[in-house]
């Protein structure tokens, strides 16, 4: 899967450069080093759609109208209640919010568990404690050992300890490219943030698959409007990726840069969603 996601990255990275002369399923098979049959194999299995729409997707034209189609979808989220439990693919979702003393003690008396694991952007790290999962990020190959040392260093006090048995099956579920329905329990995360951190990351789970939302929405959607430069340094302060879309929120202008585990796999996250869940 790694290897896979490897070329669409590549591949993005191409169109990006060159998406305004239309670049042809040859052409971007050829830059990655496939067959044009075998590109068109590999893209599809992962994206879920044509080649064509694989280049639109990258364009910031896409982006902005699927800023204007959803510019409500937030609010009517919110409105309905979603800001509690939210939903992620029929993934039910719900979260509880760490106390100001147990921000103080760091993790103390917790224990969290941890595996490096696959999915459709690449290696992940997973952290996840009685109390729900702590930290989802993205680890580019070589780079485990950082990313070990960033969850140490956000839970110093914290029993931390490799259990990749415990991290798999959640991944898997977390990551499930359809809308089926989920097993088992409700997936908790626990969320560690002040106030107002908190508030944000909430307001980010009503966020639908294939939507996209700018800060400034978010911002008016928390009751804030004046707010969405702090908005958009908490969304970036988020430590639970995917599984709390921040990668669904981008500049009013369409132009996604600025996602903490690289823009490449922001736009690579905007065409998988647009081909898993979106009919537009």
């Amino acid at each position: 899967m790694d290897t896979d996601y490897a070329r669409i990255e590549a591949a993005i990275r191409y169109i990006e450069a060159t998406y305004r002369q239309q670049p042809t399923l040859d052409a971007i098979a050829a830059h990655i080093g496939l067959s044009p049959y075998h590109f068109h194999r590999l893209f599809t299995r992962w994206a879920g759609i044509t080649p064509k729409r694989f280049v639109q997707v990258l364009t910031v034209d896409y982006a902005r109208h699927r800023l204007h189609d959803c510019a409500s979808v937030l609010q009517t989220a919110l409105d309905s209640g979603l800001s509690g439990p939210g939903r992620l693919h029929d993934l039910l979702v719900t979260h509880e919010a760490i106390t100001p003393g147990q921000m103080g003690s760091r993790g103390a008396g917790l224990t969290i568990d941890y595996g490096f694991d696959a999915t459709p952007f690449g290696g992940c790290l997973l952290g996840v404690s009685e109390r729900g999962i702590v930290a989802l990020s993205f680890v580019d190959n070589g780079c485990e050992d950082a990313a070990l040392d960033a969850l140490r260093h956000d839970w110093p006090a914290a029993a931390i300890r490799h259990a990749p048995a415990a991290t798999e099956p959640l991944v898997e579920r977390i990551f499930a490219p359809t809308g089926s329905k989920p097993g088992g329990s409700p997936l908790p995360v626990y969320l560690a943030g002040t106030n107002f951190q908190v508030k944000v990351w909430r307001a980010l789970l009503a966020i639908p698959p294939g939507a996209l939302v700018s800060y400034g929405a978010l911002a008016a959607a928390i009751g804030q409007p004046k707010a969405a430069r702090a908005v958009g340094t908490t969304v970036g302060a988020n430590a639970i990726s995917f599984l709390i879309p921040c990668h669904r929120v981008i500049r009013s202008t369409g132009v996604t840069t600025g996602y903490r585990w690289g823009d490449t796999r922001k736009r690579a996250m905007h065409v998988w969603e647009a081909g898993h869940f979106t009919s537009s």
